[in-house]
């Protein structure tokens, strides 16, 4: 649930309109399941790994173990840097949903509290943390079914009208609309909305018999979250054209017209709008909480293993690491004050790092296990003797590295095509030269070496 609540947002709920405007339906779906085979192979690597060595910091962790202490410390950070904005970023979007109900209410005012609510959630404990988690992706889970199943239903001419058959998949340049070109696009924004999949790793450090649920939650995931997005893009693509203006709006304060909204009140529900508000609401709160979470044991971790300053790594009575949750919180809240000034253009380049940094991470995912499998044979292990083992090695994480390398390259390509666009290039990959930073200014600085296969610390501890 956790997995899910992450993966399953504001890019579901309103921005999937704006990709089947853009590639039509059959190019939509096309993007997101190429990205959702990426994610297939990710998790399979990632599983292996994490119920292997279930840990706080999984990420540092794995990157220090198996490939070099620079780069440990390098993805840990920017791991870290990811989710910590992304709890700015969730605080700027459920100001703009409360503006739904009461437009002439502040924004900061809002930030404020739900800031407060993320901190009260994750202070209590993890127990606390997961059970809200818990509802909060089930909420969602929820109205992505009820949405599935009015769906088929109108589809196939029971509710609503007349069933629409295939007529919107074949009008104008349907299926696939502006070519590869088009697809391309969706696909990075594919791989944008299935960020957070990775949170099952930073849970593992934290949940019961890591063994037996860690497999279970990687196998379940991966077929809920393609049934959410490609069962959704699917309804839509049947019951809304490509050429319908609607679908091109894509901020949260469009919730009015977002296609989730317009396929219900076709249905009749009333007040579908509202409803889709407040679903939408608490998705993102649930992605701040999770956020808030991910973030505050990573730094955790990091001051573990002496990479943050040592007072971080204090936990009171409860296990939660306070201090850490509190310097999140305070980052969290600064980089929110960043939207308000300036018209928000330093926030804008701290999203724009924020959302690089997760594909930077599953790149780091791939190239660990990668590392990882082959370090476990040089030692003389038998993969057959792993918890969990990831199928398709090495063709899966080699795979899933390459195909996280052309999001990584194709992310603005607009902005290197018809003359060099220098401010929108380095707007889109900050992150890139960041992680670069952190990752050999620490080796300029330790003289870290890469550790070699028969070398890496494969104890269980």
């Amino acid at each position: 649930m956790i997995a899910i609540g992450g993966a399953i947002g504001t890019g579901l709920f309103v921005a999937s309109g704006a990709s089947i405007s853009q590639a039509g339906p059959g190019g939509a779906l096309l993007a997101y399941a190429g990205i959702g085979v990426m994610v297939f192979l990710l998790m399979q690597s990632l599983g292996e790994m994490a119920t292997y060595l279930p840990v706080a910091g999984s990420f540092e962790a794995f990157g220090t173990r198996f490939v070099s202490a620079s780069f440990g410390f390098a993805t840990g950070w920017n791991y870290w840097f990811n989710w910590a904005i992304t709890v700015a970023a969730e605080l700027v979007a459920a100001s703009l949903v409360m503006r739904y109900w009461l437009p002439d209410s502040a924004a900061w005012i809002w930030s404020a509290l739900f800031l407060t609510i993320l901190f009260l959630l994750n202070a209590a404990s993890v127990g606390v943390f997961g059970e809200s988690e818990f509802w909060f992706a089930g909420i969602k889970v929820i109205t992505v079914l009820v949405f599935l199943g009015i769906g088929v239903l109108m589809i196939l001419g029971i509710l609503s009208g007349p069933s629409p058959g295939l007529s919107n998949w074949t009008t104008g340049e349907a299926p696939f609309v502006g070519g590869p070109a088009s697809v391309l696009a969706i696909f990075m924004i594919a791989g944008f909305s299935f960020q957070g999949t990775e949170l099952i790793a930073v849970a593992a450090g934290e949940a019961d018999h890591p063994e037996r649920t860690i497999p279970r939650a990687i196998r379940a995931v991966f077929m809920r979250i393609m049934l959410f997005y490609i069962g959704a893009i699917a309804v839509i693509g049947f019951l809304l054209p490509y050429t319908d203006p609607r679908l091109l709006e894509q901020g949260v304060e469009t919730v009015a017209v977002s296609p989730f909204t317009l396929v219900f009140e076709r249905a009749g529900v009333l007040g579908a709008a509202t409803l889709l508000n407040a679903v939408i609401l608490t998705s993102i709160l649930s992605a701040g909480n999770s956020g808030m979470f991910a973030s505050t044991r990573m730094l955790y971790a990091l001051a573990l293993d002496g990479k943050a300053p040592r007072f971080l790594s204090h936990t009171n009575s409860r296990g939660v690491p306070m201090p850490a949750l509190l310097a999140t919180t305070a980052v969290g809240g600064l980089c929110f004050l960043t939207s308000l000034m300036g018209e928000g253009k330093a926030y804008t380049w701290l999203v724009n790092a924020s959302g690089l940094a997760g594909f930077i991470t599953w790149m780091g995912i791939a190239w660990c296990h990668y590392r990882f499998r082959r370090a476990y044979v040089a030692q003389g292990h038998d993969p057959a003797d792993l918890p969990y083992r990831a199928r398709w090695f090495p063709l899966g994480p080699i795979v899933a590295l390459t195909m996280c390398a052309v999001v990584i390259v194709g992310q603005n390509y607009e902005a290197l095509v018809g003359g060099i666009k220098w401010h929108e290039l380095a707007s889109s990959y900050i992150g890139l030269p960041l992680f670069l930073a952190l990752w050999f200014g620490h080796k300029w600085a330790t003289s870290s070496q890469m550790v070699r296969l028969e070398e890496a610390d494969l104890s269980r501890q």
